[in-house]
């Protein structure tokens, strides 16, 4: 392992993110929600934006992975830039996730080049979300400091319509890279969770299924066929 991570194996870790029309939208609602996940037992968590991330840094006591979500809605959206990692890192941020997929960046560099600066000029570990096998191994090769499955179905190459996590790709990489790997897309239940350190994941990210009320609620509903 290149870096000491700031948790253990089979650490949960929990995505305190909130769209702009949540309720919950800000560093007070997201601050609530990973102070709630800490005392649930979570061992991270995950945050958009330096505003978030400074603030649940001071709330809470576990190591927060910071992204900022600057880019295009439909391409690289997570973290693009260096500059975007550096201000989640200067904000406290312990791990930057960037977008490590091979699609086009809005700076014209690659992933692999975002990850080795990320790693020369700034004091924090590297987590690249990928789509696809070729893209962890590729962004272990460039230094990341952990691999996760987290956009996995959400881009052209892999958008199969599959509902549920990709398991397969998690154990691929589990059997395949040097670095820790995280599971991340789509986990929903304490059996999912299961499955995924079964299949190699050495921690897991959730964040809808825990910290999107809205959507719990809706989901809810539509399984107990509308009712109310």
């Amino acid at each position: 392992m290149r870096g000491t991570l700031p948790f253990g194996p089979g650490t949960l870790i929990v995505s305190c993110q909130a769209q702009p029309d949540s309720p919950f939208h800000g560093p007070a609602g997201m601050t609530l929600m990973a102070r709630a996940a800490e005392r649930g037992g979570a061992g991270g968590i995950r945050a958009n934006g330096p505003q978030d991330v400074r603030a649940i840094r001071a709330a809470v006591d576990l190591p927060v992975i910071g992204i900022w979500k600057t880019g295009a809605p439909d391409g690289v959206y997570i973290t693009p830039r260096f500059a975007d990692a550096a201000a989640v890192v200067e904000a406290g941020a312990a791990i930057v996730a960037v977008d490590a997929t091979d699609r086009p960046r809005p700076d014209g560099g690659t992933a692999a080049e975002l990850i080795a600066r990320i790693r020369a000029e700034l004091d924090a570990l590297v987590m690249a979300d990928v789509d696809t096998f070729e893209a962890g191994r590729a962004a272990a090769d460039a230094g990341a400091d952990l691999v996760a499955s987290t956009l996995s179905g959400y881009t052209p190459a892999t958008a199969s319509g599959a509902d549920g996590p990709d398991f397969a790709l998690v154990e691929r990489l589990a059997a395949h890279v040097a670095v820790p790997v995280i599971a991340e897309g789509r986990l929903r239940s304490g059996a999912d969770l299961r499955r995924a350190f079964d299949a190699g994941a050495y921690a897991a990210v959730i964040g809808t299924a825990i910290t999107n009320p809205t959507a719990i609620t809706r989901a809810l509903l539509e399984d107990a066929g509308g009712a109310s």
